[in-house]
């Protein structure tokens, strides 16, 4: 019985080995376990490849709560400046001088506006940068597409109302970072400059569709040559105006001659509306024909270049705002 015994328990100490190596079948032959270690390889393949995805999910979710956080701060900043202005512009209203405050007024309520419209901007152009990389249908691209080029529509009208009350803040373009002052016209950006960056962002195009830029580009340059020799044409002006109103004003004469080319020039001046208007005209008309020419997913990749190109330019504006100093 003591040898039965240890031969059952040496039968059962291997039986539990093998069932723990998973080396026997149910004939009691020895089989290989490289079927399981494969699976076992591919679902910890499978595993680290959801880590890695769900990391990156959570690098992006925070950066884009930092840049969330950076507008909301910002725009705090010019709500509580607008709002320290308004309560200046009381004080100085009472001393006299309104059209002044009303027109500092106008100026940071434009900022506080466009401060708005560039988040929502950046909200928009990052939900079509998400369905462009999904590989999402036309339809889809199509509504958003459509709807970030009536938000631009949205700032030509803001633009418009901010010029009447202040069309020096709109003309300098202090509203925008250094860099893109840098590259300002009338206000805004040239359409022909954008026309020619997006030639080589949006490749393949069709002959038509080259053909159609081309022509898009040179009737967008026509206008701005145009409408930068009415500028100048208008300096030119306003400084001959000036220029004869200087003089000796101790006689009754020359001081109704002076109310009077003074008058002459602020009519003058009430035409840079006009410019600023006819302006933002191009640039919108030419959003939307380069809409037209394009296919959806080309207009999506237009917009995308488009708005990259200006977060470039923000974007050296804070590194060369940061630099360090001697």
């Amino acid at each position: 019985m003591a040898d039965a015994s240890n031969r059952s328990d040496s039968s059962t100490d291997g039986d539990t080995d093998e069932k723990a190596l998973g080396f026997h079948n149910s004939q009691g032959v020895v089989v290989s376990d490289a079927s399981d270690k494969s699976r076992d390889q591919k679902t910890l393949r499978r595993l680290a490849q959801n880590r890695e995805a769900a990391r990156k999910s959570r690098l992006r979710k925070k950066a884009y709560v930092q840049q969330l956080e950076s507008s909301r701060m910002k725009l705090t900043q010019l709500e509580q400046e607008l709002q320290r202005a308004r309560q200046q512009g009381i004080f100085i209203s009472s001393s006299g001088d309104q059209s002044q405050s009303m027109s500092g007024n106008g100026a940071l309520a434009f900022d506080v506006e466009y401060a708005r419209w560039l988040e929502e901007h950046n909200r928009r152009v990052n939900e079509l940068r998400g369905a462009v990389n999904s590989h999402a249908g036309d339809a889809e691209l199509r509504i958003i597409v459509d709807g970030v080029l009536t938000h631009y529509d949205e700032i030509f009208r803001i633009k418009g109302d901010a010029a009447k009350a202040d069309v020096f803040h709109i003309l300098s373009g202090m509203w925008k970072t250094p860099a893109e002052r840098c590259f300002l016209w009338l206000g805004g950006f040239r359409s022909s400059e954008i026309l020619k960056l997006l030639s080589s962002q949006l490749e393949p195009l069709t002959e038509q569709q080259l053909l159609s830029i081309g022509n898009l580009q040179q009737s967008s340059q026509q206008a701005e040559d145009a409408l930068s020799q009415g500028m100048e044409a208008l300096q030119q002006s306003l400084a001959d105006t000036l220029a004869g109103s200087v003089g000796p004003s101790n006689s009754s004469e020359n001081v109704a001659n002076y109310m009077g080319q003074m008058a002459m020039a602020m009519g003058k001046l009430g035409t840079l509306e006009n410019f600023i208007s006819q302006a933002d005209n191009l640039r919108q008309q030419t959003l939307q024909q380069l809409h037209g020419i394009l296919t959806t997913r080309q207009s999506a990749r237009a917009v995308l270049a488009i708005s990259d190109y200006f977060s470039r330019l923000r974007a050296l504006s804070s590194l060369w705002l940061a630099r360090p100093r001697e």
